[in-house]
């Protein structure tokens, strides 16, 4: 049997912000290193789940007046996302940034930072699709003995759908 010749050409890092992706950033960073390819961090903000939830557990009349009181409050909180959004953006920019200037052994490059809203296992697998990514990085909580038998949900998800090869990489406790 001969080897299938393996070539990551850029790295997908998901992140959600936690201690254990950090940790798995140490991971990412090291592949690309090896490797010599680019890395593209992403963060995916869980949206709400929407109409089609709420119309399960509601009529669409109460819904509609529901959506006419917080009309003025839904718009504020939009705007406040698009504000998260770049902020959160800054974020990670001035985190790679900075883990590139105090780690000089580990040279990697971030091709660029994604934020998107929507249900982050499908948008994990979705962005490293389109990115043509060959290698997907991100941590799991794995904090208990339940979560060592059962992966987090969004991991768990990414590693059955997922045509990319996927590292999770579990915090050491």
């Amino acid at each position: 049997m001969k080897l299938p010749d393996i070539r990551i050409q850029k790295i997908l890092f998901a992140t959600d912000l936690s201690e254990s992706s950090l940790h798995a950033f140490a991971y990412a960073v090291s592949l690309a290193n090896t490797y010599g390819v680019g890395m593209t961090i992403l963060h995916v903000m869980a949206e709400f789940p929407g109409e089609k939830f709420i119309l399960n557990m509601i009529n669409s009349e109460t819904w509609k007046e529901i959506q006419k009181r917080h009309y003025s409050e839904a718009r504020d909180d939009l705007i406040s996302k698009k504000r998260d959004h770049v902020a959160i953006k800054e974020v990670l920019q001035a985190f790679s940034e900075t883990m590139q200037s105090e780690s000089p052994n580990q040279v990697f490059v971030t091709d660029e930072i994604i934020i998107k809203s929507g249900p982050p296992a499908e948008m994990i697998v979705e962005t490293a699709k389109k990115r043509n990514c060959s290698l997907i990085v991100m941590g799991t909580h794995g904090q208990s003995a339940l979560a060592d038998v059962l992966i987090g949900s969004t991991a768990r998800w990414v590693i059955r759908n997922s045509p990319i090869p996927v590292l999770v990489v579990r915090s050491p406790a």
